[in-house]
């Protein structure tokens, strides 16, 4: 096999366990979704155009990649969706931690998270993204 090809099989391995690790992100507050949705992209589209063009066009995922990562925005709805989701998952990790230094840490990942998400533009309207198929 060439480098070319190791290289590309390689970077396809990367973009699906970083795709899968955004999705475990959505259920689990301490594991970023959005870094992982970038890498994933950015594997796919140095890859595999046909997996790139999936990821973009995705329902859920595509708008969501396209609108971070051209404007640095989300909807309202996602902003919303994202702050609740994460503060009821630290919330219950919180009550059932024993560890005053773990809960101490969870608060502060959930500020610095709610930080982030709270910065970021907010859209107006959905704007989706329709790659180019070949």
């Amino acid at each position: 096999m060439s480098v070319k090809v190791i290289k590309k099989c390689l970077l396809i391995i990367a973009g699906s366990v970083s795709l899968l690790l955004a999705i475990f992100g959505i259920f689990i507050p301490l594991l970023p979704t959005t870094p992982f949705l970038l890498l994933a992209s950015f594997c796919y589209l140095r890859s595999s155009q046909r997996l790139y063009n999936w990821l973009i066009n995705h329902r859920i995922f595509g708008t969501y990649i396209y609108n971070y990562l051209t404007y640095r925005a989300i909807d309202k709805k996602t902003r919303m969706g994202a702050l609740i989701f994460l503060w009821a998952s630290l919330s219950f990790s919180i009550f059932i931690v024993p560890n005053l230094h773990l809960r101490i840490f969870l608060i502060t990942v959930g500020v610095g998270v709610s930080v982030h998400i709270l910065t970021l533009k907010t859209m107006n309207r959905k704007i989706k993204y329709v790659a180019k198929q070949q």
